[in-house]
Formats: C-alpha cells, structure tokens, sequence
C-alpha cells in the first residue's frame, strides 16, 4: 500500500535468531505486570492518604482544615489517575489484540493512494503519474504518525477536560475558559502538523538508508534536533501559549540580580509569566546555554511568596546550575539514547518481530522502531526508576546548596507555603514516592534543610 519502498535485501546490521520468540505476548504481559504494579502502589498510597491526621513534623505548621483540603485534593487526583490507568491498560490491550497498528498502517496508505489521485489529477499534470515521495514509505510513515497522534489526542480529550474543568476546578485551581482550553489544543495540533512532518520524516530517511552507523547517525539527528527545540521553545513556540515580560524594576528584581551576580550566574533576561492565566500552581526555571541564562518566575510563585522567599526558590534553582545537574542529565540521556538505539541494530532485520506485531517482514522502517520500543519497555521501566533517584538526589543536593548560600530558612518557608497554596500531599507512601516521585516529599526535604542549617550553624561557631 502507498507505494512503500522496495529494498534490495536485508539493511545491514547486528542480528540475532529470534524465530519464535512471542514478542507480543510478552509485550502484553509486562503491560499487565506493570500495570498490577502500580495498582500496589497506589493501593499503598490510597492509604497513606487517608490518614486522619498529618505527619508529625508538620502538624504544628498546618491547621486542621488545610489538611482536610489537600486530603480531599490528593484524593480525587488519586481516583482520577486510578480510572485514567485502567482506560490506559485496556486500550492498550485492546489495540494490540485487534490489530488496530497494522490496520492504521494499512489506512494511511489507501489515504495516499486515493489522495494522489485526487489531489494530482493526470490531466492537470501532463499524464505524469504522482511524485514518488507523495506515496511513498517516508509519506506514508508521516500520515500514519499524525493519525495515531490525531486518534489518541480524540481518545485522551475527555479525560484532559474532566482533569482541567472538574478535578483542578473543584479543588480552585483552574483559571482556564473553555475557549482558552481549545485555543491551547488547536495550538498544539498546528505545532504538531508543522513540526512532525519533517522529523519522522527525516528519522524514517535515516532508517532506510543508513548502514552499521545507524546508531549514530540517528542519534546525531535527534541530538541537534533537541538543541535545536532546546533554543526555539523558549523564544519562539511558550509566547504563543503565554504572557512573557520582564520582571518589574524593584527589590525583587534587585535581590535576584544579586543572587546571580554573587554566583557569577549569566543571567541575561529576568522573566515574569501569566501562569496565573490557567492554574494557580506555582513554579520557577532558567533555561539558555552558555553566557545568556534567563530565567522565569511564574506570577503565581511571586503572589504566594514573599521576596526573600522566592529568592530562596531562585537559590535552589541557580544551585542545580552551580552543580552542573542538568548538563550531567542531559548527557545521561544522550549516552542511554545511543545504547537503546545500539540495541536496536540487533532486532532491525527481525522477521519475527513484525510478524508478531502483524507487520509484514521486512516491516516499514519507522514501525521498526515503533515495534523495538514497545519490545524494551522493561528497560524503560528500570531507567524511569533510576532516573527519578537520581533526581531526588539531586534535588537534595540543591537544597543543600541553598542552604550553603544563607537562604536555608526561607527556602524552608517557601517550601511550606507552596505546599499550603499547591495543596501536596501531606502523607506519602515510602515505596510510592520511591518509585514516581522525581522530586523528595516535603518532609523529607525539610529535615534536610533543618539538619543542613544545623551543621552550618555549628560549623560557624
């Protein structure tokens, strides 16, 4: 269908027999596995949750009525997520038992075949037959993506407006309009249908005609490609979904440029943004490369906090910089990149791969790779894992830095009154936040603070 690329024989590459090895099986059953594994842990979590009284440490610091609020929060975000699952498993279940990925496949190339036609009548175009590129392998791989995409943006609508207008709205923290919310989705589908077309476009030419280097040439492209969207989201894609201006002239602004020029920060641009347009939640980043740091306050976090506390976030933040956390992620991520795609030398020429799926054998270059995704989805679990430890580490350690820095107690105090205005939960199971969390739960973070100050107290006596 579609005009799909002959290939002379096997693309060169590692391989391995993999004759009857039941990759869709297998693939179902670790989705139940994972799946009964979360159950366990949001079971444990529901628990930890319905706890009549707050932990201990924070008793004193919280009345009684804020914790029934950020109970009753937690709650309905926890039956929300437990039902999105469940949706999330049978769908998944049932799209690999129906065969719904090689019928999409099939789709997408009688879509090219009726539309070159249509759209390249032979009388207009001289008796030329259609352009190759127009029904061939790497076109028919983009409309096959977009549907998928177009499919699941349908699927997951209900669930997005039930999250937004009753979950986040019940509990004061949506400030979106309805037209806002389908201002933002139409935004994105235009995103996605301007920006998509040429990358699996350009993955899927990579696929057909690189050799033993595929794994670098591939990793290559998607590298300066994350470059490439690390620079324009920033300037070009977040304005159209809000407001950027530059923080007012004032104490604030004068206590943050102190706080980076004490750090030798770069810091070029000072940002204030309408979160407040969409949610209530409150947050801070910096973003840009080298020389030319900027960073962004959410509006949200300024009216939540007082000066000395949002420069204590800010501390916390320029120590992630100061410890070089997010070029150690970054390049963490390029190197497991590059295995996975080294790995996937091994299972390119697999007939029984694709055949498992439904494919036919040798399966379209970018299913390939869709179908060696779903096949490592245990390693992806283990690197999940892994990768949140060592984000909480990290989060500690710049706490620790904050602390170093002389903003220890308000860093302390911001941390609580996000937590009154965010409404966290209190209660969190150890195994829970083991696995999901990316960032410590608040208590932990606070005795760490307090054990911090109190070794920089002693030590400067």
């Amino acid at each position: 269908m579609g005009g799909a690329t002959v290939r002379a024989g096997p693309v060169p590459g590692l391989a391995f027999d993999d004759t009857g090895v039941p990759y869709l099986e297998l693939f179902l059953g670790f989705t139940v596995f994972v799946y009964l594994l979360h159950t366990y842990l949001d079971v444990r979590q529901l628990r930890a949750l319905r706890r009549p009284e707050p932990p201990a440490a924070l008793a004193s610091l919280f009345s009684a009525e804020l914790y029934r609020k950020t109970q009753a929060y937690s709650l309905d975000k926890w039956w929300f997520s437990t039902w999105h699952g469940l949706y999330s498993t049978a769908e998944t279940l049932a799209v690999f038992a129906t065969g719904a990925l090689p019928a999409a496949w099939r789709l997408s190339g009688s879509f090219l075949a009726a539309a070159s036609t249509t759209w390249w009548p032979a009388a207009l175009a001289g008796g030329r037959p259609p352009p190759s590129w127009l029904t061939g392998e790497v076109c028919q791989t983009v409309v096959f993506i977009l549907g998928l995409y177009l499919a699941n943006l349908a699927l997951e609508l209900p669930w997005g407006l039930y999250s937004t207008f009753v979950v986040e709205q019940r509990h004061g923290f949506n400030k979106q309009t309805t037209g806002l919310y389908v201002s933002d989705m139409l935004k994105q589908v235009m995103l996605v249908a301007l920006l998509m077309p040429p990358v699996v476009g350009g993955v899927t030419h990579i696929l057909m005609v690189s050799g033993p280097l595929l794994p670098l040439y591939l990793w290559g492209f998607l590298f300066g490609l994350s470059l490439a969207l690390m620079t324009a989201y920033p300037l070009l894609i977040a304005p159209l979904f809000n407001k950027y201006e530059p923080l007012p002239e004032g104490s604030l602004r004068a206590k943050i440029e102190a706080l980076a020029g004490g750090l030798r920060f770069p810091l070029r641009k000072l940002y204030r943004v309408d979160g407040s347009r969409r949610s209530a939640h409150s947050n801070a980043y910096m973003y840009g490369f080298f020389n030319n740091k900027r960073i962004v306050l959410y509006d949200t976090l300024i009216a939540q906090c007082n000066e000395e506390q949002v420069v204590a976030v800010l501390a916390h933040e320029l120590g992630h910089w100061k410890l070089r956390h997010t070029p150690l992620l970054f390049g963490v991520n390029q190197a497991v990149l590059l295995s996975q795609f080294c790995l996937f030398t091994l299972v390119r020429n697999s007939s029984a791969l694709p055949a498992s799926f439904g494919f036919p054998a040798p399966p379209p270059a970018f299913v390939a790779l869709i179908l060696f995704q779903f096949i490592v989805s245990p390693l992806d679990e283990v690197i999940h894992y892994l990768s949140n430890v060592v984000s909480r580490t990290f989060e500690f350690q710049a706490d620790a830095f904050a602390v170093t820095t002389g903003h220890g107690n308000d860093l302390r105090a911001a941390l609580l009154r996000m937590e009154e205005e965010n409404k966290g939960a209190m209660h969190v199971d150890a195994w829970y936040s083991a696995y999901h969390y990316s960032h410590p739960p608040l208590v932990d973070r606070l005795a760490a603070i307090d054990a911090g100050a109190a070794a920089a107290a002693k030590k400067g006596q």
